[in-house]
């Protein structure tokens, strides 16, 4: 590491003790930003940077999400680009506030800071910007800097190609442990931040990896190969950066190399980006179970609006289908009128049920606890569940509604229903994921669709048809 790169990360500013700028779980508090935000408006520009500058740039990101949307241009003005609000923070921002930032720069700025991050983040910058925005920054980059984003940029959307950086540290084989240590010291253009060095033939294809240590530690006449370890887990550049997670978090990695087609080292991966991922991916799938889309409070309205009443609208035709069962039974309803008071308790207590599956599911499947070899086991296992809570609840509900209505027949009626739907509930929570994830279907986003559905029309059909046969709106 050379003497500025270490000066540099001398001067960079620790975070502001928690009495001042943070609250007690490290967050930035009202007035902090209040104090900002006035600053800016009132033009104190050097108050404003005074109360800025000592802060970490991740929560600079964090100031700038939580101002005004108004206000943001102006504070991005205050600050400066390429001064405090560089490269690290705009890494750190969220994707609608940093692409509101990004349009008001101009090509050449967002060049400039791209080039000072590596590879993943700047293609995080530049692969949300407008074809036409994306050509005009590109252009203003380096030739190197052009080429590496460029193809990360064919790689395929949230893939470990997209995800990796390409600066790592990579020798042959052939090298002994001397020579890897004066490569590492003679050139200042490596990358500084690296835990492992990976080793390669002579067609530049990973044959194993070194930690750090182990170099260190090493006899400088050892060759390389003695000392790295030849089982490394090596991730596809066209593998899913979920699927890039569940193995840093299976093998408890560090650092991965990323590798193309023919098996030639591309790229790494370490923990910190894969952090992200999982936190995204968790939050996603939740997400997407609700209909609610991103949801990012930062998301323009408009964009929020569509994607939610999108699914309101597919849950207006299921609940449509729901009411049109009901209408089979309308003269019994009309001959029996406790019909209409009890069975939302059939249909709702199945919803619920019904969810609970769902969840565990949707997340097994997720983290890849649910394969084809214990799908039969799953299904098995939540039909018992389903069966025990539907008993449970039938014998609850049913004797509640004797007691509250003395009729042994609505209480025999309700307590099957309750089983029955309850069943349906715990099979549709398993069978419905599965199938639509055999089916290349992301099963967050349309689950709870389907599984409502299922209960609603059942537990209304279950309910209201024993109550037919067994003559009570006679």
């Amino acid at each position: 590491m050379s003497e500025s790169e270490i000066e540099t990360i001398a001067m960079r500013p620790a975070p502001l003790p928690l009495d001042t700028a943070h609250d007690s779980e490290a967050r930035l508090t009202p007035e902090f930003v209040a104090a900002v935000i006035e600053k800016v408006e009132d033009g104190d520009t050097e108050g404003a940077r005074a109360l800025v500058e000592p802060l970490h740039p991740a929560d600079v990101a964090d100031l700038f999400e939580l101002a005004p949307r108004e206000q943001r241009q102006a504070l991005a003005t205050v600050l400066g680009i390429d001064d405090l609000l560089d490269a690290d923070v705009l890494a750190e921002m969220n994707d609608w506030v940093r692409e509101q930032l990004i349009e008001v720069l101009t090509p050449s700025q967002v060049a400039e800071l791209a080039t000072q991050l590596d590879t993943d983040d700047a293609v995080a910058i530049i692969e949300d910007m407008e074809e036409e925005d994306q050509r005009a920054v590109l252009r203003a980059m380096e030739p190197d800097d052009r080429a590496a984003i460029e193809e990360a940029l064919s790689y395929p959307e949230e893939s470990a190609g997209r995800l990796m950086q390409r600066d790592l540290i990579a020798v042959p084989e052939h090298w002994k442990v001397a020579d890897v240590i004066a490569y590492l010291r003679s050139n200042d253009d490596l990358t500084t931040d690296f835990w492992e060095v990976f080793v390669v033939d002579i067609a530049h294809k990973p044959v194993g990896t070194c930690k750090v240590s182990w170099v260190i530690r090493a006899p400088d006449d050892a060759p390389i190969a003695d000392v790295m370890a030849r089982e490394q887990t090596l991730i596809p550049a066209e593998m899913d950066q979920e699927d890039v997670a569940l193995r840093f978090q299976k093998y408890a990695l560090v650092s991965a190399a990323v590798v193309d087609r023919a098996g030639r080292l591309v790229g790494m991966i370490t923990v910190d980006d894969v952090v992200h991922i999982i936190q995204e991916e968790a939050g996603e799938d939740t997400l997407l179970l609700s209909g609610a889309g991103d949801g990012d409070i930062n998301e323009p309205i408009r964009f929020t609006v569509r994607t939610r009443l999108t699914w309101l609208i597919v849950n207006l035709g299921t609940a449509m289908v729901a009411a049109s069962v009901v209408g089979l039974f309308q003269g019994e309803i009309a001959r029996f009128a406790l019909l209409a008071v009890l069975m939302p308790i059939v249909s709702g207590m199945g919803g619920n049920a019904g969810t609970q599956t769902l969840a565990v599911i949707v997340r097994a499947l997720a983290t890849n606890q649910l394969t084809s070899s214990n799908t039969a086991r799953m299904i098995g296992r939540e039909f018992r569940v389903a069966l025990a809570n539907g008993a449970a609840l039938g014998t609850l509900v049913g004797l509640g509604t004797y007691v509250f209505y003395g009729n042994r027949d609505l209480a025999l009626v309700i307590a099957m229903a309750m089983i029955i739907n309850n069943l349906v509930a715990g099979l549709a929570g398993v069978l419905i994921p599965i199938g639509l994830e055999r089916a290349r279907v992301d099963p967050a986003v349309s689950s709870a669709v389907f599984v409502t559905m299922a209960t609603d029309v059942m537990g209304f059909f279950s309910f209201l048809g024993l109550a037919t046969l067994w003559g009570l709106g006679g």
